[in-house]
């Protein structure tokens, strides 16, 4: 059963963060559900301003499942080749849109239940895509949520699908998108796995690890950044 103080405690980070990150907006670019979906499944192991320089192009050329999976492999290779590991993110790319034309009629399911039947989708990219462009609340628990969750004492678990559960217990349906974009943009900018921003961060008054990072202001604010590209 949840702890009654965790959950306040946890609502109290939730609303801090949200003063903290008034524009707090998904940072991948997209226009479309399907833009989104190809959009996440390249950010594995890549930045997503790398990610939006490289999707105005692709998404020219490939603006739907059915283009998608009738592109010439090293077309698309030569498009994603900056992303990383483009290989296999090619061959991804090649049977999602398969499968989106042949299962879905070249729509984007909106259930994580199909979703997560598609190349290269788990509940992780399902929920960043049932959240940001159907706006049906989802926990994303990526290694940046699921480090903070950790340090907020909201969970001890290391498995992201039982972080989920588990951190999904502390807050209700309608703050889960919100929360996730929160907790991501806190952790790629102050709570870094490494020295983080202790002394510049507005919710250590309810933070556990308060005090693994530099606590002194003005040491903390040299550790703030922005993500990288």
């Amino acid at each position: 059963m949840v702890s009654s103080q965790l959950a306040k405690d946890a609502r109290k980070i939730y609303r801090a963060l949200a003063k903290q990150y008034p524009d707090v907006h998904c940072e991948l670019d997209f226009s479309t559900p399907f833009e989104l979906l190809v959009a996440t499944i390249l950010s594995a192991q890549c930045t997503d301003k790398r990610v939006n320089a490289v999707t105005p192009g692709l998404f020219k050329k490939y603006p739907n499942p059915k283009k998608l999976a009738a592109a010439k492999r090293e077309d698309l290779e030569g498009l994603i080749s900056s992303t990383g590991f483009f290989r296999a993110k090619a061959d991804t790319l090649l049977r999602l849109g398969a499968e989106l034309t042949q299962t879905f009629a070249g729509q984007i399911p909106q259930t994580l239940d199909e979703l997560v039947t598609l190349p290269g989708v788990g509940r992780k990219t399902a929920n960043v895509v049932l959240g940001e462009a159907f706006g049906i609340p989802g926990i994303t628990v990526d290694t940046h949520f699921g480090r903070l969750a950790r340090r907020f004492g909201w969970t001890q678990q290391m498995d992201p699908v039982k972080v989920e559960f588990e951190v999904a217990e502390l807050f209700p349906p309608k703050d889960w998108t919100s929360l996730s974009q929160l907790v991501i943009w806190h952790g790629r900018r102050r709570c870094h796995s490494k020295r983080p921003a202790c002394g510049a961060c507005n919710v250590s008054a309810w933070c556990p690890a308060f005090g693994e990072g530099p606590t002194d202001p003005a040491q903390a604010a040299k550790l703030v950044r922005q993500p990288r590209g």
